[in-house]
């Protein structure tokens, strides 16, 4: 039985502390995170991660705070690993570092105009992270 979403992705999920309900966004942008959120947390960097709701979910963002003593875990459906895009690594790794944070409201298609990270209107799931119901 296929997992992917009618609209075509691949969905993952992200389990964050002891919460049993993962998070769910698409394998793409969670392999993007993945990377970022490593990357920091290696360096004992804590940041915030937002996201507006699903289309199952009440409207609205939700945000979480990621700290090295926080057990996060990455289940990917796909079972290769996805092809990063080092420009998208790039714009998310500067919205982690900034007082914002990293929000997945961008667009990952979309190039950043000069060092600016690139923003669309905010996303729907799959491209943001969405509870699972």
């Amino acid at each position: 039985m296929s997992k992917q979403r009618a609209e075509g992705y691949t969905m993952a999920k992200l389990f964050y502390g002891t919460t049993a309900e993962p998070i769910v966004i698409d394998d793409r942008m969670l392999a993007h995170v993945k990377v970022v959120a490593a990357t920091k947390l290696r360096r004992g960097e804590s940041f915030t991660l937002s996201w507006v709701h699903g289309d199952d979910e009440p409207i609205g963002r939700s945000t979480i705070w990621l700290q090295p003593s926080i057990p996060l875990r990455f289940v990917f459906d796909s079972e290769q690993p996805e092809a990063l895009d080092q420009n998208l690594l790039k714009r998310m790794a500067n919205d982690a570092n900034s007082s914002r944070g990293l929000s997945l409201d961008i667009d990952p298609d979309q190039p950043a105009a000069a060092g600016v990270p690139a923003r669309t209107e905010p996303a729907k799931a799959p491209r943001s992270l969405a509870r699972v119901a």
